[in-house]
């Protein structure tokens, strides 16, 4: 990473299908987090921070993220709002079979904020591509959001699932931050911190050593 940092925002699969669709948002609240990743997108143009859209894609016959259906089409939180560049993806990795890495390269980005949806799936998945890729990572935990889960393995509540997640990105892969301490950075005031394993994993087995640390 160079000594000045040149952020693009990155907005998840805001689609339908996580608000009225077969994949609804529970946590945190749907309203909330849409307001937030309005904030975001607002602030970074203000700031001419370049914006990416990604958009999910599936196959026609899919339940959701179906092409053409109301559950692909962006939310208007998004549409209603100008971005620098889209793409649409396939797999999870925001990376994976599109030109977000080639595009990153040519505006000389090293540091991308993250939004969207799913905190546990797509961002994720993205989180730790652009980590892998050597990018700084900061991760704007109330403009996300998750679901809750039941398979084989057992179930998980969409706050514990988005909890959870979030707490393993701060300890490697990313600064988490709320959207109002994002926009105050921009601003110049506080840095992202990042914790590590080490770090988190003491504090959690010695929390009286937290100070230390």
């Amino acid at each position: 990473m160079t000594s000045q940092t040149r952020r693009a925002l990155l907005v998840i699969d805001v689609q339908n299908e996580y608000v009225t669709g077969n994949l609804p948002i529970v946590f945190p609240d749907i309203t909330l987090s849409l307001c937030n990743i309005g904030n975001a997108m607002d602030a970074a143009t203000k700031a001419d921070i370049p914006i990416i859209v990604v958009k999910q894609l599936a196959p026609a016959e899919s339940p959701v993220f179906a092409r053409g259906s109301d559950g692909w089409e962006l939310h208007d939180v998004v549409r209603s709002r100008k971005w620098s560049h889209y793409l649409e993806k396939k797999l999870p990795s925001a990376f994976a079979g599109t030109d977000l890495a080639e595009w990153l390269s040519k505006k000389k980005i090293n540091t991308l904020a993250v939004t969207g949806y799913m905190s546990h799936n797509c961002v994720d998945s993205t989180i730790k591509h652009a980590f892998h890729s050597g990018f700084a990572v900061e991760f704007l935990s109330d403009a996300s959001g998750s679901l809750p889960y039941k398979n084989k393995a057992g179930s998980a509540t969409g706050e514990e699932i988005h909890r959870t997640f979030s707490v393993v990105m701060q300890a490697r892969f990313a600064a988490v931050m709320s959207t109002e301490e994002w926009i105050s950075l921009l601003h110049g005031n506080g840095v992202a911190e990042r914790d590590g394993v080490y770090k988190s994993s003491h504090c959690a087995l010695h929390p009286q050593y937290h100070q230390e640390i």
